[in-house]
């Protein structure tokens, strides 16, 4: 007696079954894909701006009134070495911001990560290849971080 005759329907059950199952996966898919294209999740549905549009509403946004907007440092200040004025310095590897006596924080450019972050040195990494960019706090000056950047290949 063959296999497939003792079995009887069964292996066309199950696979039906599997069909149908991912038959409906796919569906989910498409209505999910479907709800957020639709603008369910966003209040426009991808229409283009028109340069008239952004013109209202940068005024829209210039005419709130001031007190919501940050004050801007006067430029004839200059601050003593014991504020803790933190700089940010860009470099290859990413951006490095820094207080004279610390280095805050690394925040690693596309393709770069952070490898090593120490309070008065730091590297970056390429994610691919073997380029490295090693930041060195060495000081301050009137108030300002200084940092020593070095680029290794």
């Amino acid at each position: 007696m063959r296999l497939i005759d003792r079995l009887g329907r069964l292996p066309l059950v199950i696979v039906l079954g599997w069909i149908v199952a991912a038959f409906l996966a796919v569906m989910v898919g498409v209505v999910g894909i479907g709800l957020v294209g639709s603008g369910l999740l966003t209040p426009r549905q991808g229409a283009a701006v028109t340069e008239e549009e952004v013109r209202q509403a940068l005024e829209e946004t210039s005419a709130e009134p001031s007190s919501s907007r940050l004050p801007s440092p006067s430029p004839s200040s200059s601050p003593s070495p014991d504020q803790g004025t933190a700089r940010s310095f860009p470099t290859a590897g990413g951006i490095v911001v820094a207080e004279c006596d610390r280095i805050l924080s690394l925040s690693p450019a596309q393709g770069f990560e952070v490898h090593e972050q120490d309070d008065d040195e730091g590297e970056f990494r390429a994610v691919r290849g073997r380029d490295r960019v090693k930041v060195e706090l060495t000081g301050c000056d009137q108030g300002t971080p200084q940092l020593r950047i070095r680029l290794d290949d």
